[in-house]
């Protein structure tokens, strides 16, 4: 397996890419996993991420956009992939990527193969997706991908490269049937008035919500309202809700390439003074501070798994 860094990405985007050798292993193993990762990779904010595949590539290419947009080239059309939209490339045909120069994209991708890609072709029809998809927000998408990604930093074992493929169903099946994982739990499976609203939390969270509101929702008093909801949590329902609050807005200020003023409105503030005030208070440093201090950590970890990865190929 061979990780690498693009030069033109200064090191801040990953990939593992099995060579050769190692996927003819998999496919000639006994117990060839049905569907397995070929390569798989993170490019942020990729401005000079161009690729391009000309009949070449063996496997199915699915690209999911976070932020920004790009074009997609194939050989029947050209499409402008861009934020919260996928695109799933069959194999053996004309590819080409190229992210946006005003806005450049940052995206996730993975490569695939296996013994059951023609079954799900045909009972799931995957050529339907080679033009961009919209998908809802969904968080768990990225963190799928990170279980894949994480598993085979470890190198090409049985155990890993099983743990990737298992992985890689869960990911998958989060673009095939996208509105079937977002679905709410239906608020009458649901006994306890806390965990009730903490769910109208953070459906509102674009909302500026008070203790009387929320109280209200349940038929309690605030004063009732505070105490259960101390009792469970640990927190008062504000500063829960602030929590929560700031928890979005460090995902929103990773993950995408809105202002701080943006992201304020996001979470409920109209004042992004006071939004960054009350960041800071909570964080330890203002929101611009935290963006780059995130980054600087995730860069150097690339870096740091790079060399480990280097020295034990060596």
């Amino acid at each position: 397996m061979m990780y690498s860094n693009n030069n033109d990405q200064l090191l801040k985007n990953g990939q593992i890419r099995f060579s050769t050798p190692v996927l003819n292993s998999i496919e000639k193993a006994p117990a060839k996993d049905p569907l397995y990762v070929t390569h798989i990779g993170y490019f942020p904010n990729a401005q000079l991420h161009y690729r391009k595949w000309e009949k070449c590539c063996d496997d199915y290419i699915l690209i999911y956009c976070v932020a920004g947009k790009g074009s997609c080239e194939t050989q029947n059309a050209t499409f402008t992939l861009q934020c919260n939209q996928f695109i799933l490339l069959p194999p053996k045909q004309y590819y080409s990527y190229q992210p946006s120069i005003e806005h450049p994209s940052t995206i996730y991708c993975v490569h695939f193969n296996g013994t059951i890609i023609n079954e799900l072709n045909a009972h799931l029809q995957l050529k339907k997706h080679a033009t961009p998809i919209d998908l809802p927000l969904n968080d768990q998408i990225v963190e799928s991908w990170k279980e894949i990604y994480s598993g085979l930093l470890g190198g090409y074992t049985n155990e890993n490269t099983g743990f990737a493929s298992l992985c890689l169903y869960r990911f998958f099946s989060f673009f095939l049937f996208p509105y079937h994982q977002a679905k709410a739990i239906p608020p009458v499976e649901i006994e306890d008035a806390v965990d009730q609203s903490i769910l109208f939390m953070k459906a509102n969270i674009h909302k500026r919500l008070t203790v009387d509101e929320l109280a209200a929702q349940f038929n309690y008093s605030p004063s009732r309202y505070t105490v259960l909801f101390k009792q469970k949590t640990g927190l008062s329902p504000m500063d829960y809700l602030i929590k929560i609050k700031i928890d979005k807005a460090c995902n929103l200020l990773m993950r995408s390439n809105l202002f701080v003023k943006e992201i304020a409105g996001k979470v409920g503030y109209d004042d992004p003074y006071y939004f960054s005030r009350l960041f800071k208070k909570v964080m330890g440093k203002t929101p611009l501070e935290h963006k780059c201090g995130e980054k600087m950590i995730a860069s150097e970890l690339l870096q740091f798994t790079t060399n480990n990865l280097e020295l034990k190929s060596a």
